[in-house]
């Protein structure tokens, strides 16, 4: 994986705060890469239809002129040295344009804002976030209104014994990844794995001749499992106390050590397959999204292709 040296940072135009654009200022600070500010508007009223076509073309170069305007005053705001880029792109729908733009500029980061409501504990992902997990070529940092702690914790979530249809290399990636970012911010990092005992106690109640020994599966389990994690960290130079294997559903554990360690960041890989709209993600299950009171960051498969069209 290459070292990423091109963050796009997807700005929201009507909204007050950015903490997309704040957490990609820092990040580029950190690895002194190129930051751009990006903006992709539509407004259905402002398409050709039985409206005077001078008229329209006024109303959308105006609105295109105050997003650019919106871009400028927010590049002021940003204590960074880094090149800074600006770009404002009428394309629909947003998804879609996000994605044109980060694969025409060759991004290795999107930054985009997500929403944590903290009475309800549940993030409110739109269909564009989904859609940016399924498509977006490039790592895609989803951030929440919250500021980067001095020190940050990352969170890699991986599953070296491929238990979820995870591609080979795609743990690699993701430790990369978390490495590539973590510690330029002079953060910590550490490594999730779950495993489930469960499926290997599903034994036909009328073929058990007597009770399963549920204690020695389980602790066989977690020496086998953690022995292949402990191969992948070793080999990225994880100090094992940062190392956290865990017997149980990786949707609940993965939540519980976010909580634990306070995590800053977690880190997944995802992937999907062709002929399904569903999404497969490396170490959880999708509503885990839906939960996690931190940044989230998701990593592709190497050779993954989007879908949008260019």
């Amino acid at each position: 994986m290459r070292e990423p040296k091109r963050i796009l940072a997807v700005v929201d135009p009507t909204a007050a705060s950015q903490p997309a654009v704040e957490h990609a200022a820092a990040v580029a600070n950190s690895i002194r890469a190129r930051l751009e500010l990006f903006i992709c508007e539509y407004d259905p009223q402002l398409v050709d239809g039985a409206s005077d076509h001078r008229q329209l073309a006024a109303a959308r170069t105006a609105l295109i002129d105050e997003r650019w305007s919106r871009l400028r005053e927010i590049a002021k705001t940003l204590a960074t040295d880094v090149q800074i880029a600006l770009d404002v792109r009428w394309d629909s729908p947003l998804a879609d344009g996000i994605v044109r733009k980060a694969v025409e500029s060759h991004t290795d980061i999107v930054f985009k804002d997500t929403h944590y409501h903290p009475l309800l504990k549940r993030s409110i992902f739109s269909n564009t976030d989904w859609n940016l997990i399924r498509d977006c070529p490039a790592l895609l940092w989803l951030a929440k209104p919250r500021a980067i702690a001095s020190k940050p914790r990352f969170l890699a979530a991986v599953d070296p014994l491929h238990e979820r249809a995870k591609p080979t290399e795609l743990d690699d990636r993701i430790i990369v990844a978390a490495k590539q970012l973590c510690y330029p911010l002079n953060g910590e990092l550490h490594v999730f794995h779950a495993f489930d005992v469960t499926p290997a106690l599903a034994t036909p109640m009328d073929s058990m001749a007597m009770p399963l020994p549920i204690r020695e599966i389980t602790e066989a389990m977690r020496v086998r499992h953690s022995e292949v994690v402990h191969e992948l960290t070793d080999a990225h130079g994880i100090a094992r106390d940062c190392v956290h294997v865990r017997e149980g559903s990786a949707r609940e554990r993965i939540l519980s050590l976010t909580d634990e360690l306070h995590a800053d960041v977690v880190v997944m890989g995802a992937v999907s397959r062709r002929g399904l709209t569903r999404l497969f993600l490396g170490n959880t299950a999708e509503d885990v999204l839906d939960k996690l009171p931190c940044d989230l960051l998701i990593v592709k498969p190497a050779g993954f292709e989007t879908t949008v069209p260019r």
